[in-house]
């Protein structure tokens, strides 16, 4: 009997995990295409409702007049729904804050998600973003991490990783690509 109840408490998980709205982390350094990509994924007809959390930090960020134009309700102006059925976010104070509001509404029936993109910040290691997913509560109850994506400029990739660091810092490069388990060449 202990077995069965084992068996029906994995039944159970598996099927809160199926409930879960799956997270990409995309990271790549400055100039390897992120922005691009997501633009295409804000505006394009893929029947998808992606919310795109962008890293306010970002050198260009989502063009601001692709967002006026391809935007159909600007309510909250850290949440703006996009035509194609997308979610842009703009993350000014702390990624949970934001997946707390998105887990709300979720919650509440009146927002449907298939998945969630973080963007990082060229510069950023995306451990602490994985991280979010395993020591927040709220987060774990309502979000699991499908996957770390790094975007690679192939033409600039080898000088990234070959960059020489002063002691005691880290090379980004050399991060994202060891935290990945999805690479992209662009």
């Amino acid at each position: 009997s202990k077995r069965r109840l084992d068996e029906a408490q994995m039944a159970a998980s598996a099927e809160d995990n199926e409930n879960l709205v799956p997270v990409t982390v995309l990271t790549g350094f400055l100039g390897s295409g992120k922005t691009t990509l997501l633009n295409h994924i804000l505006t394009a007809t893929h029947g998808k409702k992606i919310a795109v959390i962008e890293n306010e930090f970002g050198d260009v960020g989502i063009d601001d007049e692709l967002l006026q134009k391809n935007s159909k309700v600007q309510a909250d102006e850290e949440i703006i729904e996009m035509m194609n059925g997308c979610i842009c976010c703009t993350v000014r104070q702390d990624l949970i804050v934001v997946l707390e509001k998105l887990a709300k509404r979720v919650k509440a029936g009146t927002l449907k998600l298939d998945g969630v993109i973080i963007e990082t910040t060229g510069m950023a290691d995306p451990a602490p973003v994985a991280q979010t997913f395993f020591v927040d509560d709220m987060v774990k109850a309502s979000f699991k991490l499908d996957g770390i994506v790094t975007l690679v400029d192939a033409k600039h990739v080898e000088q990234h990783l070959d960059e020489e660091k002063p002691e005691g810092a880290e090379n980004e490069a050399v991060e994202q690509v060891a935290f990945a388990d999805r690479i992209l060449l662009n």
